[in-house]
């Protein structure tokens, strides 16, 4: 057996969804608890996208080059 390696994505995956949970957190916080001067177009809630987005992402990463995988 070789040497095995850990792809660079998976890291940038784990990233990718740690951020998307922790700025979907903050756009579900400031979807219950709304700023007292809320920016233009804050009713598209720009942030529970953008997190779930990126979370989606990086979990995809994370299982498409997850470590110990058979085919690589």
């Amino acid at each position: 057996m070789g040497k095995h390696f850990i792809p660079i994505w998976f890291f940038i995956g784990s990233l990718l969804t740690i951020y998307g949970v922790l700025i979907l957190g903050s756009g579900i916080y400031g979807l219950f608890v709304p700023p007292s001067n809320p920016v233009t177009m804050s009713h598209l809630h720009i942030g529970i996208w953008w997190g779930a987005g990126m979370f989606l992402l990086g979990l995809a990463y994370v299982v498409r080059f997850r470590p110990n995988r058979k085919d690589m």
